[in-house]
C-alpha cells in the first residue's frame, strides 16, 4: 500500500492527519523488508532446507538481529491493529494518538538504521544482508517517510508532555484498548498495591525481607493464584490477558509482589497440561487458593538455559525414585510446600529425552532452616534486586520421593512438559516488565515536576520531557504486544513466537524506564532511600529470567527461519 504525502495544499498542513492508513502502509512496508531479511539471513544459517545450529551460532549477529527486526515489526502491527480498534470503539484520542504516531516514528527509524539489541550491540540493516534495493524500497516507502518526517518531533513530544503532567498518577498513560472488565480488575489490583504493597516494598527490599504472609493470604482472597485455573479446579476459569492485568498492576507496585504467581503459573500449566487425575485432584485447589506455595527447580550451576544438559539424577527403587544433584536460582525455595523438579531419570539418554519432571512435596521451612527435610540442604544467594522471596541453592543427596511423584507418571517426558509452559510464562514475564517500567514512569514522572532547577521544574527541560514521553511510549508498544500475545494463547493458538517477543521486547523497556528514571532522579536515584533505585535493580533481571535475552533471540530466530 503507498500513500501518497502532499507537498502543497490543506493537506500539508497536517500531514499525518490519516494517521491510520499510514499505520497500515508502514506496517506492509516494513513486513516486506522483514521477508527480506529473512531471505538474506536464510541463506547464510540454512542447510539445505533446514537451520544448522553450527552456522546459526556464527552468524548470531545477524540472526538476532533478525530476531528484533521481527519483534520490531510485529509490535507496528499491534500497535496499528490497536488503533484501528480504537478509532473503530470512539477511544482514539489525542494522547492515543500521539503515542502511535511516535511508535511508528521511532521504530521505523530504528529498522531504517539500527536497532539496539543491548547497550552495546546495534544490529543494522546492512548487517541482515539486505539489498540497497530492498532498503531503499523501504526507507523511500511513502508512509515511512512520512511517519520519519513528521512524526516524533519536539511538538509531538511536548504534546504528550503536557497530557502526562496532567495524568500524574493515571492508571495507565493512554488508554490500553481492553475491555471494561479488565480494567476494573486492573483499579481492583491497583488499590490492593496502593494500600499493601507500595507503602512497605521499599522497605522490604532494604530489608532482603520475604513479603509477609499475610499480604499473600490477601492476595489469594483476591484470587490471584487461581486466576488461570479452571473453574472445576478451584480456580477462576479466566484467560491470560486477565493474568497480564493483575501481573502488571502487582509488579507496578513490586516486583516481588507480581512475580509470586509465576511459580503457581508454572506449577498450575505442567500439572494441566501432564498431570494425572489425582495430580490434578491434590494440587490444584491448593495452588488456586495460595494454600500451597510452589517453587521451579530447574537451573544447575554451569548449565544455565541449556537444560539438555541437566545432571541432576532421579533412580527409581521399588515406588520410590532418589534424587541426587544440585539446584540453583530456585525461587522462594524455603517457603515452598510444593517444588517441581527437573531431573535426569534416564542417564542413557543425553540431551533432553532423559529428563523427567517431579511434584515433589516439601516441608515449609524459613531462613533458620530453610529445608527441614531429610536429603535437602541449600542456602541463600544474595541478590541486587528481585527480592522479597529471595533466591536458594538446593542439594538433594539421595533425597526420596514416591514414584507417583513424577509427573503424569511418565518419564523422559520433562523437558516436552516444560516447553508448554514457556508461552504463559513468557507472556507473564512480559507483564511483570511493564509493570516494573510502569513504576519506573510514575517516578520519573513525580520526581521530574517536583524537583525544581534553574527556577522550573525538571518536567519543563526538554530532554527530561522527552525520557518520560519515550518510557510512555514504549510502555504502550509492548503492553499492545503483550496482549496480543495473551489474546493468541486464550484462543489455542500457537505462540511461542508471540510471547518471546513480548518478552525480549517488554524486558528492554523495563530497563530503559527504569536508567532514565533513575537519570531524572539524578544524584538521588543513586541513594538508596530513592525506590527508583530498587526499580532499577528489579528491572535489571528481567532481560536474564525465563530465557535469557540472548538465548531468546536465538529461539525467535530459529523458528523465523524454520517456517
Amino acid at each position: 500500500m503507498s500513500v501518497a504525502i502532499d507537498e502543497g495544499g490543506p493537506a500539508a498542513a497536517n500531514p499525518m492527519s490519516d494517521v491510520l492508513a499510514l499505520c497500515d502502509a508502514a506496517v506492509s512496508a516494513a513486513r516486506e523488508l522483514l521477508t527480506d531479511a529473512r531471505r538474506s539471513v536464510g541463506e547464510l544459517v540454512l542447510a539445505g532446507d533446514k537451520v544448522s545450529g553450527d552456522l546459526l551460532e556464527r552468524e548470531q549477529h545477524a540472526a538476532h538481529g533478525l530476531a528484533w527486526t521481527a519483534t520490531y515489526v510485529e509490535a507496528l502491527a499491534q500497535m496499528a491493529a490497536y488503533a484501528a480498534r480504537m478509532s473503530e470503539d470512539g477511544r482514539f484520542g489525542e494522547l492515543e494518538a500521539s503515542l502511535t504516531r511516535i511508535a511508528f516514528a521511532e521504530y521505523l527509524a530504528q529498522l531504517s538504521g539500527g536497532i539496539a539489541m543491548s547497550q552495546g550491540e546495534t544490529i543494522r540493516p546492512e548487517a541482515l544482508g539486505l539489498s540497497p534495493h530492498a532498503l531503499g524500497a523501504f526507507r523511500q516507502n511513502d508512509a515511512v517517510r512520512s511517519f520519519l518526517a513528521h512524526g516524533n518531533t519536539a511538538e509531538a513530544r511536548a504534546t504528550i508532555a503536557a497530557l502526562l503532567t496532567q495524568l500524574e498518577g493515571a492508571a495507565t498513560y493512554g488508554d490500553t484498548g481492553l475491555e471494561e472488565t479488565y480494567e476494573a480488575m486492573r483499579d481492583e489490583m491497583r488499590r490492593f498495591s496502593d494500600s499493601e504493597v507500595i507503602p512497605h516494598a521499599h522497605e522490604w527490599h532494604l530489608a532482603n525481607a520475604y513479603i509477609p504472609l499475610d499480604v499473600i493470604e490477601k492476595m489469594s482472597a483476591l484470587g490471584v493464584f487461581g486466576l488461570t485455573i479452571p473453574e472445576e479446579r478451584g480456580g477462576l476459569g479466566l484467560g491470560k490477558e486477565s493474568m497480564c492485568v493483575v501481573s502488571e498492576e502487582l509488579s507496578r507496585g513490586y516486583i516481588g509482589v507480581g512475580s509470586l504467581g509465576t511459580r503457581s503459573e508454572i506449577a498450575a500449566e505442567l500439572i494441566l497440561a501432564a498431570g494425572t487425575s489425582e495430580q490434578k485432584e491434590k494440587w490444584l485447589p491448593g495452588l488456586a487458593s495460595g494454600e500451597v506455595i510452589p517453587t521451579a527447580v530447574f537451573t544447575e550451576p554451569n548449565v544455565g538455559s541449556d537444560l539438555a544438559s541437566i545432571r541432576t539424577r532421579a533412580e527409581r527403587d521399588g515406588d520410590i525414585y532418589r534424587i541426587t544433584g544440585q539446584k540453583t536460582w530456585i525461587t522462594h525455595a524455603a517457603r515452598a510446600d510444593l517444588m517441581t523438579v527437573m531431573a535426569r531419570t534416564n542417564p542413557d539418554e543425553k540431551g533432553y529425552r532423559g529428563l523427567s519432571m517431579f511434584l515433589i512435596e516439601k516441608p515449609r521451612g524459613d531462613d533458620a532452616n530453610p529445608f527441614p527435610a531429610d536429603g535437602m540442604t541449600g542456602g541463600e544467594i544474595e541478590v541486587l534486586g528481585y527480592r522479597g522471596m529471595k533466591e536458594f541453592d538446593v542439594s538433594f543427596d539421595g533425597f526420596e520421593v514416591p514414584a507417583n511423584a513424577l509427573l503424569g507418571e511418565e518419564e523422559g517426558q520433562g523437558f516436552k512438559q516444560l516447553m508448554e509452559t514457556f508461552e504463559a510464562a513468557r507472556i507473564q514475564t512480559a507483564a511483570r516488565a511493564i509493570g516494573v517500567a510502569q513504576n519506573a514512569l510514575d517516578l520519573g514522572l513525580r520526581y521530574a515536576q517536583e524537583r525544581q532547577q534553574f527556577g522550573k521544574p525538571l518536567v519543563a527541560f526538554p530532554r527530561v520531557a522527552d525520557k518520560l514521553v519515550m518510557m510512555a511510549v514504549e510502555i504502550m508498544i509492548a503492553r499492545q504486544l503483550t496482549y496480543y500475545a495473551a489474546r493468541e494463547k486464550d484462543q489455542g493458538h500457537r505462540c511461542d513466537l508471540e510471547a518471546g517477543m513480548a518478552k525480549l521486547l517488554a524486558a528492554r523497556v523495563a530497563w530503559t524506564a527504569a536508567d532514565n528514571a533513575l537519570q531524572i532522579h539524578g544524584g538521588n536515584g543513586f541513594a538508596l532511600e530513592y525506590p527508583v533505585s530498587r526499580v532499577l535493580c528489579d528491572a535489571r533481571i528481567l532481560s536474564i529470567f525465563e530465557g535469557a535475552a540472548e538465548i531468546q533471540a536465538h529461539v525467535i530466530a530459529r523458528r523465523l527461519l524454520q517456517s
